[in-house]
């Protein structure tokens, strides 16, 4: 099969006047526009969640689900560990979900620290509206 040999003109295209709108300029942004812009954000981020951690977020208050059993119609018993500072109490936040993943059931409770109070194990029966599947601690808090 023989090749075609084009050529492209030397000169740039001209289209007829009027027809296709003007020619846009070749705007490009500067990088150092770009850069500060980035730079902003990131520091705009940064603020907004060392903010939301100081007033949401406390290290100190932690649970976690050791067990959760006696699941009958009506009730769950959720045992969980809460890591408490010296001398503090909690009120943490445990709910029970039922199979389609609905909350079911929910109570605050008040937890005071044990001899360890970086171990402190608690125990709550939760009643509930249907037949529960899971049990487990959404969050502590300092109470």
């Amino acid at each position: 099969m023989p090749e075609t040999h084009t050529t492209t003109p030397s000169s740039p295209i001209i289209f007829p006047a009027g027809r296709y709108g003007r020619r846009r300029e070749n705007r490009r942004t500067p990088r150092w526009l770009v850069a500060i812009a980035a730079l902003v954000f990131a520091a705009a981020a940064a603020t907004v969640g060392v903010s939301l951690y100081h007033a949401y977020g406390d290290g100190n208050y932690s649970a976690s689900v050791t067990s959760f059993t006696d699941i009958t119609d009506n009730q769950v018993v959720v045992t969980f560990l809460v890591r408490l500072p010296e001398g503090g109490t909690a009120t943490c936040v445990v709910r029970a979900r039922d199979v389609t993943g609905a909350e079911t059931g929910r109570a605050e409770i008040r937890v005071i620290p044990g001899p360890d109070p970086s171990r402190t194990i608690a125990s709550h029966r939760l009643q509930t509206r249907t037949r529960p599947v899971t049990g487990e601690v959404q969050g502590c808090r300092p109470a």
